[in-house]
């Protein structure tokens, strides 16, 4: 196993940290799960950068990459509407745009499509692939995930500071929804072309397969 799939496959233990620390570790696990949460999403861009730069990017490594950044987003989501700091609702939007996108780009991906190359639109490839979206994305789900657990942990100290970090945590949770449902939407509108076009029928069938 290289080192930047081993960075990834950390990020699975790392986050069972972070919530037991949420749940069980009072104030100042809470507040430690705020910084761990920060190493998590460093390690996100971490292990790409390794990988690229020791040219050891792998299928593997992409599809672990993949599952652990979904894996990180859905898992905090839901623990932080679990535990009343968001509304729940965020936590299910999330959920159903994850595995609606993810249904459809592993279609396309088993026909050799990416989920930058199934992008019919110039919109579109804005909107998922291009590096001021993706790093705006980042960014404020990133600060959603971390003043949360810093409101929680300060409110669990007892600190009235808990609620205006609370405010700002809550503003990036929801423009953090309406960034994830605007990016997931291409993916959605763009697979009926892919799906229906002749090229993407030559990818999937045989011509003995379109003749039955």
């Amino acid at each position: 196993m290289n080192l930047a799939n081993l960075i990834t496959l950390l990020r699975f233990p790392l986050l069972m940290v972070v919530v037991l620390l949420l749940y069980f570790g009072g104030w100042m696990g809470q507040l430690a799960a705020a910084s761990l949460t920060v190493v998590l999403i460093v390690m996100d861009s971490l292990d790409g950068n390794i990988a690229r730069r020791r040219q050891e990017v792998t299928l593997i490594g992409s599809a672990l990459d993949i599952a652990a950044d979904r894996t990180v987003e859905i898992v905090l989501w839901i623990a932080y509407g679990h535990l009343g700091l968001i509304s729940i609702v965020i936590s299910m939007i999330v959920v159903l745009r994850g595995m609606l996108t993810d249904s459809i780009r592993n279609v396309a991906l088993s026909r050799g499509y990416s989920a930058h190359r199934m992008m019919r639109s110039p919109w579109s490839k804005w909107l998922v692939a291009s590096p001021s979206m993706r790093t705006g994305y980042a960014v404020v789900k990133a600060t959603a995930f971390t003043l949360l657990a810093v409101a929680l942990g300060l409110r669990s100290w007892g600190l009235a500071a808990w609620r205006g970090v609370w405010i700002v945590a809550s503003i990036s949770s929801w423009l953090s929804l309406a960034l994830c449902i605007v990016r997931g939407m291409p993916v959605l509108v763009d697979a009926e072309k892919l799906f229906g076009s002749h090229e993407f029928q030559d990818a999937t069938f045989s011509p003995s397969e379109r003749g039955t």
